[in-house]
């Protein structure tokens, strides 16, 4: 049924290609629906029989189309591609450490969680800058839908520039190279759509012609803000709404990467805001990404191209923007002592997250190098600590008893329990100055008194509350009981 189907949504493709190409017997032909640089240029304004509807502009050679690098790629569809700078440094070999930061990457190092890409040829390995695929989608909508068309998708990598090499200090200067590829009317979404399949493949140069987008082998990583819940949702859906099945990749995704070391430094962790606060990029006369819907619109209606140039130079934006929060996360993975200032890192959710990382799974193979990483974690907690971070010196103090420096633990604890902290830090610095007094200093009284210090407290959570209160009817009835 699914390949009848798929069959037939060809078919109509097929067919409404050559209504639109072959007008109706005894009539003049029409111009294509496709930029010819040697002819002016009608935009089609409805389905039906030939092209109905109000005529915009025509678009000549001289449009501001032609002139930025936009060539034919299908029906109705236009590509380009442009080299940029990658504003910051990136090494040749990503750090052991980034999937700290981004846990998507484990999963694409070790073939966990990524489905049918696992069964098609993906060997463990470690990540390589040419593995990512940065990929942005702007659409016809904000929130997503069966009735959202994505009209514009740009794919970057990191290539060498031709005839470079390696640097003396053993950075390869990368460059970023962005395909897009721009519908032009919902006709053409086919082409557009099949063109864009075509990315998602290491060196699509290499692809056979007439070979399944979905199911070729050595599938790139691809990298995105946001692109897990909105892009790759509007790409899956009108891959199936068009008869097309949805690419297989592995997405590491860095809106919650970022979340967690900026979330509490900015006022908000959108992509603008990353790139221009913490890694100083200049966005300057950009346009909103949120009028791209509009300005589609508008370019179907009245042909008007300015603007749309201006949405596909955001988009490039974007995909520059998403490469360099990659970079600056690798130097942070890299470096994180010395990249926490330079990037305004929340210092102790990077240490607490290290801390996490390291203890509940290794990360870097080889024994001294784990070792180290876990010398690192210790010392990002402690760092966090010194610079007023509650949580991080909570966690530090455990740390200290569990190896068995119990007694400079307890003088954490107790600083915190007679502190102010934030949060429930306080309820949990009593807690466990009542576990320490209970077990450790056979002290039942004291450990009583304790709990009642956190119970006390009005900001404990539910469950610190309900523990807190089962272990003060315990330590009453033990205390009977003496």
């Amino acid at each position: 049924m699914g390949q009848n189907l798929r069959a037939r949504l060809q078919r109509i493709r097929e067919a409404g290609k050559q209504i639109a190409a072959e007008p109706p017997e005894g009539t003049a032909p029409e111009v294509l629906p496709v930029p010819d640089v040697s002819q002016p240029w009608v935009a089609p304004k409805a389905r039906g029989e030939g092209i109905v509807g109000q005529n915009p502009p025509s678009l000549t050679v001289d449009s501001p189309l032609f002139h930025s690098s936009f060539v034919e790629s299908g029906f109705q569809t236009l590509k380009r591609t442009v080299l940029l700078d990658i504003p910051l440094a990136l090494p040749p070999a990503l750090p052991a450490a980034l999937p700290i930061l981004i846990p998507d990457l484990r999963r694409y190092r070790r073939e966990r969680d990524i489905g049918p890409v696992e069964q098609a040829g993906y060997a463990e390995h470690t990540v390589n800058p040419r593995d990512l695929l940065f990929f942005d989608l702007e659409t016809t909508g904000l929130s997503g839908g069966a009735g959202t068309v994505a009209f514009l998708a740009a794919f970057g990598r990191f290539v060498p520039p031709s005839g470079e090499a390696m640097s003396s200090v053993g950075k390869i200067p990368w460059k970023l190279q962005i395909t897009q590829y721009l519908l032009l009317d919902y006709p053409g979404e086919g082409d557009f759509l099949e063109a864009a399949l075509g990315e998602f493949s290491p060196d699509p140069g290499c692809r056979p012609q007439g070979a399944d987008l979905s199911a070729s082998q050595g599938f790139p990583l691809i990298v995105s803000y946001n692109g897990k819940s909105f892009d790759s949702q509007i790409l899956k859906t009108r891959c199936l709404m068009n008869g097309m099945k949805p690419p297989v990749y592995a997405h590491a995704d860095l809106l919650h990467p970022a979340r967690r070391l900026w979330k509490r430094v900015l006022s908000d962790c959108s992509q603008a805001t990353i790139e221009t606060e913490i890694l100083g990029l200049d966005r300057t006369g950009d346009v909103s990404g949120a009028m791209a819907p509009e300005i589609w619109f508008d370019f179907l209606k009245n042909g008007d191209v300015a603007p749309l140039l201006g949405i596909c130079d955001h988009n490039l934006k974007d995909i520059q923007g998403l490469a360099a929060i990659f970079s600056s996360l690798s130097q942070i993975a890299a470096d994180p002592l010395s990249a926490m200032d330079t990037f305004r890192v929340d210092c102790e959710q990077l240490a607490l997250r290290w801390r996490d990382a390291v203890r509940r799974e290794p990360c870097f193979g080889e024994d001294e190098a784990q070792r180290e990483a876990r010398r690192l974690g210790e010392r990002l907690l402690e760092l966090a600590a010194e610079r007023g971070g509650s949580r991080a010196a909570y966690v530090l103090a455990l740390d200290l008893i569990r190896r068995g420096r119990v007694g400079e633990g307890r003088e954490k604890i107790q600083a915190l329990a007679a502190g102010d902290p934030p949060g429930e830090v306080k309820g949990l610095a009593w807690r466990q100055l009542a576990i320490d007094a209970e077990w450790r200093l056979r002290d039942t009284g004291a450990a009583l008194s304790y709990v009642e210090k956190a119970l006390a407290l009005e900001n404990n959570r539910e469950s610190l509350q309900k523990e807190l209160e089962v272990r003060r009817e315990r330590l009453l009835l033990k205390g009977n009981e003496k």
